[in-house]
């Protein structure tokens, strides 16, 4: 099964950007935005990496049964 990143659905707090990314890593959301978090004091650039993430990575697909 091919991996794809998609932007979280249900582990979203703002964007899914972080929840999509650790979903694809197979690690807590939370464990991300910690890091993310974390890099925006440190050196600033992860929100501008963030907002572009989010307008480059697709939401992820709803199954409808």
């Amino acid at each position: 099964m091919e991996k794809k990143l998609f932007r979280s659905r249900y582990n979203r707090m703002i964007g899914g950007v972080c929840g999509g990314l650790a979903q694809y890593l197979g690690v807590d959301p939370t464990v991300v935005r910690l890091i993310m978090a974390l890099a925006t004091f440190v050196g600033g650039m992860s929100l501008l990496v963030y907002l572009i993430m989010w307008l480059l990575i697709p939401d992820e697909e709803i199954e409808i049964k």
